[in-house]
């Protein structure tokens, strides 16, 4: 088993006869990269995390529920009352036309998700945007955080890879520029290894 000394913290930074500036600049170019990194992730995942919170409270306060009515026989027969059970009940549905009336009483028709065998004048609830175009029905509070949370995630991880990434491709750089160096100083010493001074 290899022995392993005690973890010197910060030893990028700390003196030491053999250390060049190549290895100085690349301390600071980690150090940089990582606060970047850092900053950035945060800054653009709690950006993000707040505009989808608003835009989803908007939704909330925007969007309402109306009432419709099936223009037509929806496709599918309904239950009996013999069958013990009803199609809403059983999650069963089908795509059903329907019209309503906007907030400025323009009339609307479009497809929504009926019980099977509606009746024409049947009465659905159908939430509508402020033009009363169909829209789905908006999150709750707990959903909205939820979603802008990991929607928040997502964007900070992927903006905080950018920097990180780069800072590892110059970290590669430094690294080639580093053993080129030495490469120049064994073709140099090299010779000389092993030959006697005296």
């Amino acid at each position: 088993m290899a022995f392993r000394g005690p973890k010197a913290w910060l030893w990028r930074w700390r003196r030491n006869p053999l250390k060049r500036r190549i290895d100085a600049v690349e301390a600071w170019v980690v150090l940089g990269a990582w606060m970047v990194t850092i900053a950035t992730g945060v800054l653009a995942g709690l950006t993000a995390t707040g505009s989808v919170e608003h835009g989803l409270a908007r939704e909330r306060a925007e969007w309402r529920q109306v009432v419709a009515l099936v223009t037509q026989k929806a496709p599918g027969t309904a239950p009996g009352p013999a069958s013990g059970h009803s199609a809403r009940a059983s999650g069963e549905q089908v795509w059903g036309k329907v019209r309503w009336t906007a907030p400025d009483g323009t009339g609307h028709t479009g497809q929504v998700r009926v019980d099977p065998g509606s009746a024409a004048g049947t009465a659905v609830t159908v939430w509508t945007d402020p033009h009363g175009e169909l829209v789905t029905a908006p999150p709750t509070a707990s959903q909205a955080r939820l979603r802008a949370s990991l929607i928040g995630v997502l964007v900070g991880l992927s903006a905080a890879a950018v920097p990180f990434l780069g800072g590892r491709v110059l970290c590669g750089r430094i690294e080639r520029r580093r053993l080129a160096q030495w490469d120049m100083e064994w073709a140099r010493f090299g010779p000389y290894w092993g030959r006697k001074t005296s």
